[in-house]
């Protein structure tokens, strides 16, 4: 049966805390949603259990007044309620599976009116009968629980005298003394208040004593059901201080934020007012409680039959509270002949919960489930459990924390035989049954879906195993814990001068070392101390008979895992033994020489002359942590008289208490971080995790390719994360940088043309495709990508595609959404064509597709798949390929993105006034928050989200200052980040803040980030309620600039969208290349775009997105390049002159020029570059016979051309060298390599003009008319050799000659021009190290291994190996033969020109001709170019 709907209880909605001097109120609970159960066997006329959370917040769980026991009353005929819905005790379990959960809101759900409605609610949520413990007319659960109280039931550590006793401290009286005060105002003082039966206590308030100076300013609150076994209020993970009073009258209330069940409630003060006492009256608020509780003895079952033998569910709730002092134990278990099963347990105090819907032996489907939650829970104190089931997915709450996931395997209903049991698995000779302990302690208000176990139980319905009793009463342990911190000990009587020392004890800790006991022998003879070392157990004996001796002694490890572990010594003459956890076998023993006599006093925890100086100093600090059944000299410690002082003596304990906390749980180590403790803090070991920070909430990952370009990086595998600090984790991909776009790559596993195997008509042949990525992490790269597209084809014979114009299609892909597409590539959603039917020049017009021909011979129909929303393709389904004669074979490409819509989304602020505003923030107990903004003005607010008290802003503070503030309830925190430079400066600047509940960081651009440490104990959780308003609001100082990349726990809020709907707001930002200028280099231009910038290298010599790829080119001997300036517009800025002398108007005289280039070359001499004019005018750049360099001027007015000779360096070396030479008017500044530059004059009789320049040579010059003769000797045979990034102002030959540009069509080449870079100028500085560059990944070695995708191809390869052998092949073989000829031909020419290019090498230091080529010699990266050069050359 559908269950139908869930409803919603009832919740009772405390009041926000205050600060200062008014009333305070302590963080107050949230909604909280109900569960509810299905199916039920037994009617509406059995009493009603309460709720298995033990809170119900519509009144609690006690019986009704005026109705019987657990039942409650239809409004209108008065007909018994069973209730159904179970709520677990504070716990919210989701109104919903996977919903979030609901926020502090007041919820209200109105009552039926009569049974017409009762049944309603029974037919429309799956509720049969409800049962309530208020008054029908109370809708909270607030009545005061205090006051209508005898003063028998108030009890106190002590008091000052009859009119303080404890029995005055009701609020708002004034008999006696007008409240009660203690004898002593120490920290051991308390006041008791026993209720007479469990109540629940949903807030607490105070009062100082009537018209006094004595208050308390801050208390704790201890709950116990017995009066015994303390457990103090919890509350952010903490033990809760509650702020008190700040007078005597005052009545501070605190609301619970979670509610508890207990019988007696003591309030312990730790601060008072400083001019006065303890003074205290107090006020409990609740209702009353009541349940059904079962006594399990570790060996009783109580099965609950199902009356059709099999039970068969698709949905369950079961729901529990259980406590208990053992840490192993079955709770409930259910199985099935098929394999099906349920299990819940304790496994060392930790909740495990096991699941298998159905496992296939003899196929992958492998069902098992199982999950941990929990922690301590054998401290003996109520937890409450919820366990719904919808199918495979599961919610599993246990007290207030809740987890959300699916089970394995793919079936959805759990099949169970006869029974399911609680308490333990009844004994069925299977190994499973005997291997587990049975549970051992009490539950109550046990429901199964809809069944009342525990009601069932009482009125004998139901019938337990014949082992074991069954009762009805909650028997108690006989425990009594102690609690030490860092600064208590506790000291107990022992026998004196005994020869035999026996002590045994239990602990459990998280500290890897303390002291735990420590004792001196009678008559001087040394003393003992049992330590924690290293989480070991260590026992050090100090003998001193005759001389100074150490016995030391050590066993167990791993022991501060917070469980109960059991120590025992024992020591006489000679002889000693050490047990740990009562493993015989591995107790450690010694018969060193040793003479015990006992003592009268043994501190355990810490020693007390430890505090007063004493000569003694112990090895370890004192302990910190839990112990119970401790014994000494064979007799039991009887620590409620220790509570009295009589006998023994402690400080800083608390008796029969245990208040240990496991701070990894709810673990707040994020993405799979590990958590580690001690008592008072955790730590999150992140490492290898991919994220950074305190919680390991930070990805270490850019969240795009395009964030990785704007680092610098080049094209290559990185991984990114594209929802930053989200749930989804990184993944590797590779990113293009070569073209203006950056693309995103993600490759599958699918071979190019994949031949399609024939079936038979019924069946399809379905090509299934893996990704490097889950869909989940592809759908956040599509959904931020401005553009994606997916190559696929289909090679076809008589093999049918899309069955077009008429018919059902053949084949269809499947895409992220599991959803089928009929369309192929070329084409668009909703239309079955491919893309020849878009075009319309099919094979046959009559169809739409080539193959839908159906000929013979080979077809292919294939394109782009561009609608990114169904990318990327998951499945392809091929149906005609049985027939006779049929072939098909299938290719789809990577998928590839481009575009980051995320990473350029913004908005335009127009005025302070203006703002966007957005949904609450859910930021709990982690928030990160970055975006980039750009502003004229000195201060301005960049976001704001209120709560009551809560809050959480980003500002600019003033020009230089970026202010993160917030409060979390411990008062307002704020954290300044200075920048030396003004940040109103028009460019664009980072802010990353994070708060989480270890700490709080700021951080500006690359400034030091500035952290706060949050405070060890208070407020954790950030509560929000108002919108997010991004710019000011509440006429507070608004922003004005641009906001972009706003970026909240890995979510971009969508600025652009946003603003296009808000009046007065502009989408997007421009400007940004005056913060992103500077990243094209070499002379590259900025271009904006809406969407980011980019880089105009046109007018460069350099390539690559920002203008830093070095454009050069390997000469042959008799290769020459000539670039005619004609109508260029050459350095049109520099004309002036004598124009008039020039023919061609478009040439115009040169004042100035500038030449950049590189090259490397082993032969001189040479010319690198010469500039002809249509006048005598020239200008070269040569290699001289010796190797040095010359630059030769003729501008006339001079005989002679004037030479610069650079002599003292060998520039023909086989090196690179870089080659800058700037001329204005008479002024030539040269600079070589990286050696500074070097200002030469021309001669005063030489013109300032370079006349009417005409073409410009690279390599040889090949003019007509009159050349110089010193240059005419360097032509021959020419230069051999690289030349790169080859400029001449604003003209760049060697690049218009290897791509095309406008210039091109002005070069001529004469041979064959082969692209290098074996002449590109060396770096000054190596690039970052793979090793410390967290983002590069070397695709040459780890990334191809799993990630095998061939960029140059743009296809995906499996294991790296390329599908087209074949042709690859042939390929192969044609080039080898045609090296092979090429090697003979060079070989025969190298024995002629002896010392050309291939012979000369990097020779290191000690052939080096000068103090430079010796460094360029010994530099690794000069030789790595030439090799690499001279691959290029013979390939």
């Amino acid at each position: 049966m559908d269950p139908g709907p869930w409803v919603p209880s009832p919740v009772c909605f405390p009041s926000r805390r205050g600060q200062g001097g008014r009333v305070l109120t302590a963080r107050g609970a949230r909604a909280r949603g109900e569960t509810r159960a299905e199916g039920r066997e037994e009617g509406c006329d059995r009493p009603a259990a309460p709720s298995p959370a033990g809170l119900e917040p519509g009144g609690g769980e006690g019986p009704r007044r005026g109705s019987g026991r657990g039942w409650a009353s239809c409004p209108a005929c008065g007909q018994p309620l069973r209730e159904a819905h179970r709520q677990a005790d504070g716990a919210s379990p989701q109104p919903a599976f996977g919903a979030p959960r609901a926020g502090r809101r007041r919820m209200v759900v109105a009552r039926p009116a009569g049974c017409g409605a009762a049944l309603w609610l029974w037919i429309v949520g799956g509720v049969l009968c409800r049962a309530r413990t208020a008054p029908a007319t109370s809708q909270k659960c607030d009545e005061p629980l205090v006051s209508g109280l005898p003063h028998v039931a108030f009890s106190s550590s002590s008091s000052m005298s009859g009119s303080y006793s404890p029995g005055y401290a009701k609020i708002n009286k004034r008999g006696g003394a007008g409240g009660w005060s203690p004898s002593d105002s120490d920290h051991y003082q308390w006041l008791q208040v026993d209720f007479g039966n469990r109540k629940q206590i949903s807030a607490v308030a105070t009062q100082g004593r009537y018209s006094s100076s004595d208050w308390v300013t801050q208390y704790r609150m201890l709950y116990s059901d017995t009066g015994r076994n303390w457990k103090p209020y919890h509350q952010d993970g903490n033990i809760w201080a509650f702020p008190g009073n700040v007078n005597a009258d005052s009545v501070v209330r605190h609301e619970l934020q979670h509610p508890v069940v207990a019988r007696y409630v003591r309030i312990v003060p730790l601060d008072w007012n400083a001019e006065g006492r303890i003074g205290l009256r107090a006020e409990v608020y609740g209702c009353a409680y009541w349940a059904d509780v079962i006594n399990f003895d570790g060996h009783v079952v109580l099965p609950y039959r199902f009356r059709n033998k099999k039970m068969k569910t698709l949905k369950d709730v079961i729901a529990l509270k259980f406590k208990t002092s053992e840490s192993e134990g079955v709770i409930l278990h259910g199985e099935g002949q098929q394999g099906d099963y349920i299990t819940l347990e304790l496994k060392k105090a930790k909740l495990v919960f096991s699941l298998n819907l159905g496992s296939n032996q003899l196929g992958p489907i492998y069902g098992h489930t199982s999950v941990m939650t929990g922690s301590l829970l054998d401290d003996h104190h109520w937890h409450s459990v919820v366990i719904e089931r919808q199918g495979r997915t599961i919610n599993l709450t246990l007290d207030r924390s809740v987890q959300h996931f699916r089970t394995n395997g793919e079936f959805d209903y759990l099949d169970l035989d006869y029974e399911i049991t609680f308490g333990g698995i009844p004994f069925s000779g299977k190994p499973s049954s005997s291997s587990r302990k049975n549970f051992r302690g009490c539950m109550e208000s046990i429901n199964y879906n809809g069944i009342n176990i525990t009601d069932l139980a009482r009125r004998k319905k139901l019938e337990p195993s014949n082992v074991g009793n069954l009762s009805f009463s909650c028997v108690e342990p006989y425990t009594v814990p102690v609690f030490f911190n860092a600064t208590s000990y506790l000291e107990v009587p022992g026998r004196v001068n005994q020869d035999l020392l026996s002590v045994s004890f239990q602990f459990r800790t998280w500290n890897p070392n303390g002291l735990l006991l420590f004792s001196h022998f009678a008559d001087n003879l040394g003393y003992v101390e049992i330590d924690l070392t290293e989480s070991k157990v260590g026992v050090h004996v100090n003998v001193t008979q005759t001389k100074m001796s150490q016995i030391d002694i050590s066993s167990g490890s791993g022991l501060n895992d917070g469980q109960w572990h059991e120590v025992r010594f024992l020591a006489k003459e000679n002889f000693a033994i050490l047990t740990v956890d009562g493993d015989e076998a591995s107790a450690v023993r010694t018969n060193s020489p040793l003479q015990v006599k006992t003592s009268e006093k043994y501190f355990f925890g810490g020693y007390l002359n430890q505090m007063h100086n004493s000569s003694h100093s112990v090895l370890q600090p004192s302990f910190q942590g839990c112990m119970q059944l401790i014994q000494v000299d064979d007799q039991l410690v009887n620590l409620s008289e220790v509570a009295q002082r009589r006998p023994g003596s402690f400080a800083n304990v608390s008796i029969d208490m245990c208040a240990i906390i496991d701070r990894c749980v709810p673990n707040h180590c994020e993405h799979g971080g590990k958590c580690s403790q001690t008592w008072d803090s955790f730590k999150c070991t992140c490492d290898e995790t991919g994220y950074s920070g305190a919680t390991c909430h930070n990805s270490i990952y850019e969240p795009s390719c395009e964030a990785y370009k704007h680092l610098g990086q080049t094209s290559n595998y990185y991984w990114i994360d594209p929802d930053g600090s989200g749930p989804l984790g990184p993944l590797k991909v590779y990113c293009n940088m070569t073209e203006d776009k950056v693309w995103t790559i993600v490759s599958h596993d699918l071979q190019m043309q994949t031949t399609v195997v024939g079936y038979n008509p019924e069946k399809y042949s379905v090509t299934q495709l893996v990704y490097s990525a889950s869909m989940d992490q592809i759908s956040a790269i599509t959904s931020s990508a401005e553009y994606c597209e997916q190559y696929i084809s289909y090679f076809c014979k008589m093999s049918r595609l899309l069955n077009t114009p008429d018919g059902s299609p053949y084949t269809w892909w499947v895409g992220r959404a599991n959803e089928k597409h009929y369309y192929w590539g070329g084409s668009g959603p909703g239309i079955q064509k491919c893309a020849c039917g878009i075009e319309r020049n099919c094979t046959d017009p009559r169809f739409y597709c080539n193959c839908d021909a159906d000929y013979k011979q080979w077809r292919k129909d294939a394109g782009f798949l561009s609608y990114k929303d169904h990318l990327p393709v998951s499945q392809v389904v091929v149906g005609d390929t049985d027939r006779q004669g049929s072939e098909a074979k299938l290719s789809v490409g990577p998928l590839r993105c481009q575009g980051d819509r995320n990473y350029w989304n913004a908005a335009s602020f127009p005025n302070p006034s203006s703002y966007l505003h957005f949904s609450t923030f859910q930021g709990e107990t982690s928030a990160d928050i970055s975006f980039y903004f750009k502003t004229l003005i000195p201060r301005g607010v960049f976001l704001e989200n209120l709560g009551n008290t809560d809050f959480i802003k980003l500002e600019l503070k003033s020009a230089t200052e970026v202010s993160f503030s917030f409060d979390v309830g411990n008062g307002p925190v704020e954290i300044v980040v200075r920048s030396p430079s003004p940040l109103n400066d028009d460019q664009w600047h980072r802010v990353t803040a994070e708060r989480n509940v270890k700490q709080a960081s700021l951080q500006v651009d690359r400034l030091p980030r500035q952290v706060r440490k949050a405070p060890t104990e208070g407020h954790t959780r950030l509560e929000l309620y108002s919108q997010l308003f991004v710019g000011g609001a509440g006429g507070q100082q608004g922003f004005l600039g641009c906001i972009r990349s706003l970026r909240m726990n890995g979510v971009t809020l969508d600025l652009e969208e946003r603003a296009k709907v808000t009046s007065g707001f502009k989408s997007g930002c421009s400007g940004h290349c005056t913060s992103y200028g500077a990243n094209c280099e070499n002379g590259g231009k900025c271009i904006e775009k809406y969407h980011g910038y980019s880089c105009d290298c046109s007018h460069t010599a350099y390539d690559g997105t920002f203008c830093n790829k070095d454009v050069g080119a390997f000469f042959e001997e008799g290769m020459w390049l000539r670039y005619n300036f004609q109508a260029s517009g050459l350095g049109a800025r520099e004309s002036g002159g004598r124009s008039e002398s020039s023919p061609d108007p478009a040439a115009p005289d040169l004042a100035r020029e500038e030449i950049h280039l590189s090259f490397s070359t082993t032969k001189a001499p040479c010319i690198l570059l010469y500039v002809s004019s249509l006048t005598p005018d020239f200008l070269a750049v040569l290699v001289k016979p010796t190797g040095s360099l010359q630059v030769r001027y003729n501008l006339g007015g001079t005989r002679e051309p004037y030479n610069i000779d650079v002599d003292h360096r060998n520039m023909a070396n086989g090196q690179p060298h870089s080659v800058n030479i700037t001329r204005h008017e008479k002024t030539v500044i040269l600079k070589l390599d990286h050696y500074p530059s070097v200002s030469y004059h021309l001669p005063s009789s030489s013109d300032t003009l370079f006349n009417s320049p005409k073409s410009l040579f690279l390599g040889k010059v090949i003019e007509t008319g009159k050349i110089d003769q010193e240059i005419h000797k360097y032509n021959t045979p020419g230069f051999t050799g690289c030349l790169s990034r080859v400029q001449f102002n604003q003209v760049a030959p060697l690049k218009a000659a290897l791509r095309q540009t406008n210039a091109s069509a002005h070069v001529h080449v004469q041979g064959e021009l082969v692209e290098s870079n074996c002449g590109a100028s060396p770096l000054t500085l190596s690039p970052m190290s793979s090793a410390t560059d967290p983002w590069h990944l070397d695709h040459l070695d780890s990334a191809s291994a799993d990630f095998p995708y061939n960029p140059g191809q743009g296809q995906a390869i499996r294991n790296g190996v390329n599908r087209n052998s074949a042709i690859i092949g042939g390929v192969i073989a044609v080039v080898i033969f045609t090296i092979l000829c090429t090697l003979v031909f060079l070989i025969r020419y190298m024995f002629r020109h002896k010392g050309t290019y291939h012979t000369n090498e990097a020779k290191g230091a000690e052939s080096a001709e000068s103090a430079d080529a010796a460094i360029m010699n010994n530099d690794p990266n000069f030789t790595e170019t030439i090799d690499e050069s001279k691959k290029e050359w013979l390939i």
